[in-house]
């Protein structure tokens, strides 16, 4: 029985010449989510905002979300958010932060539940209650960006050490296109961003950096076998050598994140949605930012050390391709 191959092998294409389309692409597209981002903002969860957060499921089928508003909007709460959270009778209700009474912010976030919970009485189930104060979402949007920029740091720092600065820099930056872009799409689509999404950003990180990685390290072991072969020629070489491995490895991951983007429920949606886009976004890097970025970075084989062997002798079948 053949077994199925998505890639072809010997597939030569010449990912060097897009490099003049993908690099003004990739530009404009940074250039966007930065301005999606200043003029819209992200849509912050509760996690960065502060405020409560109430889940409730109707007895109706399809919930009176008009009516749950005019019955909220009486509490003089100040912003009241009410939509369908899910199935038609799921609501999703969030409470501005209150201000701070003689109890203190927390107790101030506790007498809002109460508040809403005597208003709908016991006609509705009470799934999900969360209570989030202003000092603890400033600290969590504070420990978010830290988190994301020390592992830009850390990717850096590792690939430098792992090659050369030149796959350090074109890692890195490829990193950061992939984050940009994440923020930029929540940005304009204006979904929930909050402390999950975070932890989708960094898992993107380490996704991306795994791609660029394996096409870094293919890219090095060509290098120093064909040192004759132009610098194009090689990074074509050495993409078209692991693309087999690099679609695959996205092809299965996108096939368990499309189950849970589906299935698994409004509050790990925006995870998933990240993480769906993180792939796509990973993958492109991977193979049309992060390998032209060395021809930018004037890398050169001579540069190329790996410990511990001695120089090859020049390949005279250049066209031998090495299982991924």
């Amino acid at each position: 029985m053949k077994t199925l191959r998505l890639i072809p092998d010997g597939t030569s294409i010449r990912f060097m010449e897009d490099r003049r389309f993908s690099f003004p692409l990739s530009g404009l597209l940074i250039v966007v989510s930065l301005a999606l981002y200043m003029v819209f903002n992200l849509n912050f969860g509760i996690d960065f905002k502060g405020g409560t957060l109430i889940e409730i499921k109707t007895a109706e089928e399809v919930a009176d979300i008009s009516g749950i508003r005019s019955q909220l909007g009486t509490l003089n709460l100040g912003d009241v958010e009410v939509q369908e959270f899910g199935a038609p009778n799921d609501v999703l209700i969030r409470v501005q932060t209150q201000e701070a009474g003689d109890l203190g912010a927390e107790a101030a976030q506790q007498e809002v539940v109460a508040k809403v919970k005597a208003t709908l009485g016991n006609t509705v189930d009470y799934r999900r209650v969360e209570v989030v104060g202003p000092r603890v979402s400033s600290e969590l949007a504070s420990a978010g960006s830290i988190a994301v920029i020390s592992a830009l740091f850390a990717v850096l720092v590792y690939i430098w050490f792992r090659f050369e600065w030149q796959f350090a820099l074109g890692a890195v930056i490829a990193t950061a296109h992939d984050v940009i872009l994440t923020i930029g799409i929540f940005a304009f689509l204006q979904m929930e961003f909050n402390l999950s999404t975070i932890a989708a950003v960094l898992t993107i990180v380490g996704y991306s950096l795994n791609d660029t990685v394996v096409v870094y390290d293919r890219i090095r072991e060509n290098l120093r076998k064909y040192k004759k072969k132009p610098l194009t020629e090689v990074l074509d070489l050495s993409i078209n050598q692991t693309l087999s491995r690099t679609i695959l490895t996205s092809v299965t991951t996108l096939l368990a994140l499309g189950s849970l983007y589906f299935f698994g429920g409004e509050v790990i949606r925006s995870f998933t949605f990240a993480m769906i886009w993180g792939v796509f976004v990973g993958t492109y890097s991977s193979i049309f930012i992060a390998a032209p970025l060395l021809v930018f970075l004037n890398l050169r084989s001579e540069q190329v050390q790996i410990p511990n062997e001695t120089d090859e002798a020049d390949e005279t079948d250049d066209t031998g391709s090495v299982t991924s």
